[in-house]
């Protein structure tokens, strides 16, 4: 993946290009055992709303469903492997499932190894997982849809990565198929990006409509990018292809080549 213009060298085919670095101090809790550990201001204000009306949300802290034994806390069948022979389809399902442990412990710590991350990628897209479930595990059933955070980034052909350095948080709804990108800098503001999304097999295309800028304390600035077409996303648009979904954490290669990871997290009070 190409640079982010300041702080961010890796996610321009993710749609976060020109935001400038900054640290602060949110947190990923999960509900039992992980606490992800991050570099973003706990009292960021951003805005998830959907509509024309720019609206400011607290988002004081972020909670993961990643849980280190694998298991989904929330009952949910787990991710398919495509049928071969028994003894290939066992071998495949234990390296998914140690790569996904490496991938959450690293979401939890941020000090796993990069080369075990690349590893782990490498080994998930070639298992070709069933992504009939994907798209709702990633944006849910109903309307705002899901969030999650960007964990680590990688080159094209997996030649190097490295951890995400900023809190970016990217909404997908499955049912209003909508998207929002987002980094937020706590204090200093956030920038978002929103607009309509399509879903085939395992891609998820998407075309951005609007911007909105937030500096310090002021009201939000929405921006439209000008698409006034309403044509369904292809992919001749950016676009994503997923790898692995499941309640916890989601692997995929961006049009450019990139790929990345994220893990779940949602708005708790305080």
């Amino acid at each position: 993946m190409s640079s982010l213009t300041v702080a961010a060298s890796s996610f321009s085919s993710f749609s976060l290009t020109r935001f400038a670095h900054s640290s602060s101090n949110n947190s990923l809790i999960p509900p039992k055992v992980l606490k992800v550990p991050l570099n973003a201001n706990s009292q960021s204000s951003i805005s998830f709303k959907s509509s024309n009306t720019p609206s400011i949300y607290r988002f004081p802290s972020l909670k993961t469903c990643a849980a280190l034994d694998g298991k989904d806390p929330n009952g949910a069948t787990p991710v398919l492997v495509e049928e071969e022979s028994s003894t290939s389809s066992n071998i495949v399902n234990e390296e998914v499932e140690k790569s996904v442990k490496v991938l959450k412990n690293a979401a939890k710590t941020r000090k796993v190894p990069a080369e075990e991350v690349l590893s782990a990628f490498s080994v998930l897209e070639k298992a070709k997982l069933d992504p009939s479930k994907f798209f709702n595990t990633l944006g849910g059933t109903s309307s705002p849809g899901r969030t999650w955070m960007l964990i680590f980034t990688a080159e094209k052909k997996l030649k190097k990565g490295r951890y995400f350095p900023v809190t970016a948080i990217q909404r997908f709804d499955a049912a209003g198929k909508r998207i929002e990108n987002g980094v937020f800098l706590g204090p200093i503001g956030s920038l978002t990006f929103e607009g309509r999304l399509s879903w085939k097999t395992r891609i998820l295309a998407f075309i951005f409509e609007r911007v909105r800028i937030k500096i310090g304390p002021l009201n939000p600035l929405e921006i439209s990018l000008g698409q006034k077409e309403e044509r369904e996303p292809s992919t001749k648009d950016p676009c994503f292809i997923w790898f692995y979904v499941d309640e916890e954490i989601a692997v995929a290669r961006g049009r450019s080549g990139g790929t990345a990871f994220w893990c779940r997290c949602r708005r708790v009070n305080t």
